[in-house]
């Protein structure tokens, strides 16, 4: 694999060995390894998650493939990914193209639980992949939930958000699987709804309910540019590192001091400015500017049109437009740039929620 160079300063240059590896391998348990009282449930376990809008990284100096942390913001769309499992005697059956994430995960899990029979499982996600709208953790935390409730929910939910974020996982070319970045943010708004603030090494800060009766529509815009592998560690490692050295601390004063209150007042117009502030700094700015100024020219024309809440989800390119405008109105403005509206939502304010059918 690559050796990627992380620059932070003209003092500050590491060196980043990707070194991929087997589903199964590097497994970090975090000493919640113990003796559980296992239950496992004659059901099928059904968890439905909400997918995730990612509006910033709050300092991306704070983690790296091998340290998940570094902070967020983001909210829970009703776009959602789903895990069936089922406990078996032995072996693992699984159901999903991207097997080799599952199989990780099952292994993380089971040695931290001590499980010892098997699992037959399958997975759906939203099929926007690789866009910014979290299709890997929002599958995470709902195979956490369901392999979890399926032996007797012996772990909380901080211990599953945290065994997801030190054991995150991509896929490689070659069928293995190489380390990725997490701040915590999906998997927090998945299980939670609403909008959720993640401080560093996956701590859970605050969540509040988030544009109740207001629609959200999510606009993809056309890009040649990668949002995944190498090009995505050297975004996020270098330029915006580099942005998050000078505007961290204002990022991290506009949560805490406008945005928060504003969440609290239910003033989606305020957030919006917030996060539109927010998108023009830091490690934001690199993110946005990744896909071009065309972005910024298309929420730009979003934003001078009136609507409340515009902004770019995770490293892009698909932009959230929130408003109680009619959807015409939304459809216009993009008809004038040449973008149409991919997805038409609402804000998740419940988190994940689940079944148990007879088999």
């Amino acid at each position: 694999m690559a050796i990627m160079k992380i620059r932070g300063g003209d003092l500050d240059l590491v060196e980043y060995e990707f070194t991929s590896f087997f589903p199964g391998e590097n497994i970090r348990t975090l000493g919640f390894e113990g003796t559980y009282n296992l239950t496992p449930s004659p059901d099928v376990v059904t968890v439905n998650a909400p997918a995730r809008i990612h509006l910033t990284v709050l300092d991306m100096n704070r983690f790296s493939p091998s340290r998940p942390g570094g902070g967020g913001i983001g909210f829970a769309i009703q776009v959602y990914c789903s895990v069936s499992v089922e406990c078996i005697p032995e072996g693992l059956e699984i159901e999903y193209s991207r097997e080799s994430l599952i199989r990780h995960f099952v292994a993380v899990f089971t040695k931290t639980t001590g499980y010892i029979g098997g699992f037959r499982i399958r997975a759906r996600d939203h099929e926007h992949k690789h866009v910014g709208l979290g299709s890997t953790s929002t599958v995470m935390i709902a195979l956490a939930k369901a392999l979890n409730v399926a032996v007797g929910s012996p772990l909380t939910e901080t211990q599953l958000r945290r065994l997801i974020g030190n054991n995150y996982v991509e896929e490689t070319a070659d069928g293995r699987i190489v380390a990725g970045f997490e701040t915590g943010v999906g998997p927090a708004a998945s299980l939670h709804g609403g909008m959720a603030v993640m401080g560093d090494e996956l701590s859970f800060i605050y969540h509040h309910l988030f544009a109740e009766g207001y629609n959200v529509f999510i606009v993809i815009p056309p890009t040649d540019i990668s949002s995944a592998g190498d090009k995505e560690f050297d975004l996020l490692m270098n330029k915006a590192r580099m942005l998050d050295y000078r505007d961290r601390e204002l990022k991290t004063y506009l949560i805490m001091m406008d945005m928060i209150p504003a969440l609290e007042q239910g003033n989606v117009q305020k957030v919006g400015d917030v996060i539109w502030e927010i998108d023009f700094r830091g490690s934001k700015r690199a993110e946005v500017e990744h896909h071009s100024f065309r972005i910024y020219h298309y929420m730009s024309q979003l934003r001078e049109a009136g609507f409340e809440f515009v902004g770019m989800s995770s490293v892009g390119p698909a932009i959230a437009v929130i408003t109680k405008r009619p959807e015409k109105d939304v459809e216009d403005v993009l008809h004038r740039v040449g973008l149409k509206i991919a997805i038409r939502t609402k804000v998740d304010n419940t988190g994940l929620n689940l079944t148990h059918l007879p088999k």
